[in-house]
């Protein structure tokens, strides 16, 4: 990892999220020079979107990575479990195609080092820990690199010929530029907290969804994580209540839950997740490319955001990767980008506003226990439904393989 960076380089990436640290490994595997900047000191963050689907790890196996994946503390789950106002739907993933039948639960920040690592294998890749981005170079209206704080607080600057925008939902880059994408509304917001968990406590991802709330609880081996569904915007309003309030709503929802709801003590123990979903009309201008949640936010519906995000990166290396090695880097190699990986984004999305509209907001709005919504009752009743959905969960539409330059 380098520590005093260079003041040009042929690919720079603001941010080391998913999408960020995997196009760097790409495009470091294809002979391409690439600095990721990544504004904090490690990848530690609490309550990060962290389901690895089989997609994701299929990929991995291509990568050579799936033994050191395998040495990583994650959580196999094979079925996901949901209470809509009374009634279950079982997701049963055995049934998938491929080598995994399972979605992975791990740290975001375990798996972020271990793609790290591996692109630090490589003598073309940098990695630059507290280092921000700052904002865009110009040269007319094209991007041209960044000015960035490094670590020592100094501002400089670094020049690209390609400026990928991987900084997620509130990315500098997109802002600067003037970018902004169309906003598909959200019904809820989301309480993130944790739960002790003993060896004896039920496995796997299991939801409720009630009247006026709904719990989701993931099993992380030695504690839950739990993401409790709140109205949209009333985070203030409910905190007022007082943590009992929380205390009360979950063990409603999951009776057993009672014996360990007191260690949350108060609401400095819980997070909110601004939930937003939206897409930008076009993920590109000149020297520019945006990808991940910087292009497209996603629902936490169906723990899709690390999977969409890996994937435009897995398809972004193979479109860029000579291009950017020969230096031919056209606008058409970014609208190709944009191309492959648009609808993916937007099918997913159209779903999750389904399950918006149809599901959770009739869920999280209702005041009395009433009939399930007619979306769950049907796949209830049709297996052949549920093994799309399962498939669309754990592979999900136009799935991507890694590019030859970058099997080990």
């Amino acid at each position: 990892m380098g520590t005093v960076p260079a003041d040009r380089t042929t690919c720079v990436i603001a941010g080391g999220g998913p999408a960020g640290v995997m196009l760097g490994l790409l495009l470091a595997r294809a002979g391409v020079d690439v600095t990721v900047m990544e504004k904090h000191a490690d990848f530690l963050r609490d309550f990060r979107g962290d389901t690895v689907h089989a997609s994701t790890l299929r990929m991995l196996d291509e990568l050579g990575l799936s033994d050191a994946f395998a040495r990583v503390r994650h959580r196999e789950i094979q079925t996901l479990t949901m209470t809509v106002q009374g009634t279950p739907v079982a997701l049963d993933l055995r049934r998938i195609p491929g080598p995994h039948k399972h979605i992975a639960l791990v740290p975001q920040w375990d798996f972020l080092e271990l793609l790290a690592s591996a692109a630090q294998r490589e003598p073309t890749f940098t990695l630059l820990r507290s280092t921000e981005v700052l904002g865009p170079l110009l040269d007319g209206e094209k991007v041209v690199g960044v000015r960035y704080r490094g670590a020592d607080g100094r501002v400089g600057r670094m020049r690209a010929t390609l400026t990928v925008a991987c900084d997620g939902r509130t990315s500098t880059l997109r802002a600067a530029m003037g970018l902004h994408p169309r906003n598909f509304g959200a019904p809820m917001d989301v309480w993130w907290f944790r739960l002790p968990r003993d060896e004896q406590d039920p496995r796997g991802l299991a939801g409720v969804l009630g009247s006026g709330h709904a719990l989701i609880v993931i099993d992380r081996g030695d504690y839950y994580q739990c993401a409790y569904i709140i109205p949209k915007g009333r985070d203030a309003e409910l905190r007022a209540r007082g943590i009992g309030s929380l205390h009360r709503g979950a063990v409603e929802l999951v009776p057993w839950l009672a014996d360990r709801i007191g260690t949350v003590t108060s609401f400095d123990d819980v997070k909110l997740l601004d939930v937003q979903l939206n897409r930008l009309h076009r993920w590109y201008t000149d020297g520019l490319l945006l990808l991940g949640d910087a292009a497209h936010a996603m629902s936490p519906v169906g723990g899709v955001g690390i999977n969409l995000a890996v994937a435009d990166a897995v398809a972004a290396a193979r479109v860029l990767a000579g291009p950017l090695r020969d230096g031919t880097l056209r606008r058409r190699h970014l609208a190709r980008v944009q191309a492959r990986r648009w609808l993916p984004a937007a099918l997913i999305q159209a779903v999750q506003r389904v399950i918006h509209r149809r599901v959770i907001a009739v869920a999280v709005n209702a005041r009395q226990p009433g009939v399930a919504p007619l979306l769950v009752r049907v796949a209830r009743r049709l297996p052949a439904l549920r093994r799309v959905v399962a498939y669309g969960v754990a592979i999900g539409p136009l799935p991507e393989h890694i590019p030859a330059f970058a099997r080990r």
